[in-house]
């Protein structure tokens, strides 16, 4: 079995991730959704409340699931029996960063192979601290997120 991990701290989830995660899901035999904890980017949302929110996203693919998980990316990705990681780009910029961290990666876990996929041009500029921003400034955010986050964005910013 073919297993693939899309890591991301998914703060929150949006259709630009799912769009990867789809996507994903069609190359390989199960994808694992891994949910970085990520202190150090002071999440709007915890650990548990990111992961049902991309649980309840993905709740209708029936190859993915979603786990929580904190460390190094390579460790957990051994721990699920993944061999591929694979990681969405949308610029450039994107593109040097994800450059290193699968240089780092290799490095660390040769065994694990690095993919990317291109986001399709309608969420290129699409980002989830673009939405935060968004919603924190009581803009509808209904296009870029499912409804469930949506919904869970208005209830972190009402008065």
């Amino acid at each position: 079995m073919k297993r693939a991990v899309t890591p991301g701290t998914f703060d929150p989830i949006t259709y630009g991730h799912l769009d990867v995660i789809t996507r994903a899901a069609q190359l390989v035999d199960e994808v694992v959704v891994a949910v970085a904890a990520s202190p150090s980017k002071s999440p709007l949302f915890s650990l548990e409340e990111r992961t049902e929110l991309a649980r309840e996203a993905t709740k209708h693919l029936d190859n993915v699931r979603v786990e929580p998980f904190d460390g190094l990316l390579v460790d957990f990705a051994r721990e699920q029996g993944a061999s591929v990681i694979v990681k969405g780009l949308r610029a450039i910029t994107d593109f040097e960063y994800e450059f290193q961290m699968a240089a780092l990666n290799y490095q660390l876990a040769n065994e694990l192979e690095t993919v990317f996929i291109m986001s399709p041009p309608q969420y290129m500029y699409l980002s989830s601290s673009i939405v935060r921003e968004l919603a924190r400034l009581q803009s509808p955010v209904d296009q870029f997120v499912p409804p469930t986050v949506a919904s869970a964005l208005e209830r972190k910013f009402v008065d």
